[in-house]
């Protein structure tokens, strides 16, 4: 399937390598490539939303430079999006660290309806790189947003799950996710508790979710992150992640 539109967010200033391949590639295909320079880093929520507002067509995939988009990506869920008429829809993935051929793990996420919204009041329904949406449903629950740091997909989500959107998860991997050795330790530390904190409360507040649900799902967040990384990482790998097919 070949793309419209290719829009590339430069998250602040790059590397000259990595400027002059997108300049060459944009230069081959000045109608299919759309460069979106931010003068500094801004956040992953910012340059999403000027990534969305860049794009010309209603149904938007999702890619991150460093991750790995299986070749028929594309074809699945665009046809999942027409014959189910989706609002939303992602894959599982797999995890790796220096080949997508050789990966660690598997996600193993719902993927009805039902089960996604029911998940998605105690973890995030879809893996951020896998997803395709429409635009005109993402403008309508007011874009990517930059106040929940870590969480700006799970925010996203959640908003246009409350607006009735449709959303559905195909149950095989079709994005392989890179993720550095150093992955779980992000998930940890007194700051990344006040980062859950400030979300969940505030998904309670709007009433996404009970007081009850919030405390039952915001306290194993927070137990989790301030085990030790060892621990953490067996909790992730053992509990959180299952192992992948052979």
């Amino acid at each position: 399937m070949v793309p419209e539109q290719i829009v590339v967010v430069e998250d602040g200033p790059l590397t000259s390598q990595l400027t002059e391949t997108l300049e060459q590639f944009q230069k081959r295909y000045p109608e299919v490539f759309t460069i979106v320079p931010l003068p500094q880093n801004s956040g992953l929520g910012t340059a999403l939303a000027r990534g969305i507002l860049a794009c010309r067509n209603e149904i938007v995939i999702r890619m991150d430079s460093d991750d790995y988009s299986f070749p028929q990506r594309a074809q699945r869920e665009i046809t999942a999006m027409e014959q189910q008429r989706l609002d939303i829809v992602g894959s599982q993935i797999v995890e790796f660290i220096d080949s997508p051929t050789t990966p660690i793990f598997e996600s193993n996420l719902p993927c009805t309806q039902e089960g996604i919204t029911a998940y998605s009041k105690r973890r995030n329904p879809f893996r951020h790189p896998s997803v395709a949406f429409r635009k005109t449903k993402v403008l309508s629950v007011g874009n990517y947003s930059k106040e929940y740091l870590y969480f700006e997909d799970w925010d996203l989500f959640n908003r246009m799950l409350a607006a009735n959107c449709k959303a559905a998860n195909i149950d095989e991997p079709l994005v392989a996710m890179r993720v550095s050795p150093n992955f779980y330790e992000r998930r940890g530390g007194l700051e990344y508790i006040g980062h859950i904190w400030k979300f969940k409360y505030a998904q309670y507040r709007k009433g996404y979710f009970s007081f009850l649900q919030f405390i039952t799902t915001v306290t194993p967040h927070i137990a989790v992150c301030i085990l030790p990384n060892g621990v953490r990482s067996l909790i992730y790998a053992k509990l959180l992640r299952k192992g992948v097919r052979r």
